[in-house]
């Protein structure tokens, strides 16, 4: 039994205003990148589409969890807290897959989307986080737009190596 199930992924709407749709792009993204991961073993989340690239389903869900608690409860919510899988964000998230369960890295994700909406909850789009010495001022617009980004970016990985694992193609 695969430890990540198929999701509900709802499509956005098709005539929303700014918030509802930037809101709805985002959880259609992260639910693609479930999709991507859903039905597999861990030893299947864990493979790598070429030998000489260290990308796997694992890394990118395990990055993913990252960002989400990087960008929204750090840079934005000003939170001191180290983010789940790199803590020092040096980029490990990525590597060392065989340290955790398929069933923990989406127990994890789910956690740190629910955590990013609670950041999220009614803020507008307009205000401004806590200045990050890398960053500096940022609203949550700008965050936002790039969690989109980052989601569409690494579907698209996700689309090849769930293609090389197992041969399934689609959206």
């Amino acid at each position: 039994m695969s430890p990540i199930a198929y999701p509900r992924r709802p499509e956005p709407p098709r005539e929303a205003n700014e918030v509802d749709t930037l809101y709805a792009m985002l959880d259609y993204y992260r639910a693609t990148l479930v999709t991507k991961c859903a039905g597999l073993s861990d030893v299947q989340l864990r493979q790598r589409s070429v030998p000489t690239s260290e990308l796997t389903l694992m890394g990118i869900l395990r990055h993913m969890c990252d960002v989400e608690s990087y960008w929204f409860s750090q840079v934005f919510a000003g939170s001191i807290d180290p983010t789940p899988f790199d803590p020092g964000n040096t980029g490990v998230d990525f590597y060392n897959v065989e340290d955790h369960s398929g069933d923990e890295v989406m127990a994890t994700f789910e956690s740190c989307v629910v955590a990013s909406r609670l950041v999220l909850g009614g803020i507008s789009l307009d205000a401004t986080g806590t200045p990050s010495p890398k960053y500096g001022v940022v609203n949550l617009r700008y965050i936002v737009v790039h969690m989109i980004e980052e989601y569409a970016r690494h579907c698209g990985h996700a689309d090849f190596l769930r293609e090389a694992i197992d041969g399934s193609i689609g959206d």
